[in-house]
């Protein structure tokens, strides 16, 4: 998509040299990139925390259980 946008140079430049970009287009589509992974990684954030994550007492207890078997 083509489009004509206004970015500040002190903004545009900060963008340019934090991102490695040697290009308007590549340090434009660095940040859009990234900042669309952050709000998945956000997302995804918010879904395991919304899961009883119990894998590794589940296992700690079968190997309690095991332990005490072999005694």
């Amino acid at each position: 998509m083509k489009t004509t946008i206004d970015i500040p140079d002190r903004a545009f430049e900060s963008l340019r040299r934090l991102s490695g970009a040697k290009t308007k287009r590549e340090a434009i589509l660095t940040a859009v990139e990234e900042y669309n992974r952050r709000h998945e990684v956000e997302a995804l954030v918010a879904t395991f925390g919304s899961w009883r994550l119990d894998a590794n007492e589940t296992i700690e207890a079968a190997d309690l259980e095991d332990a005490r078997k072999r005694l």
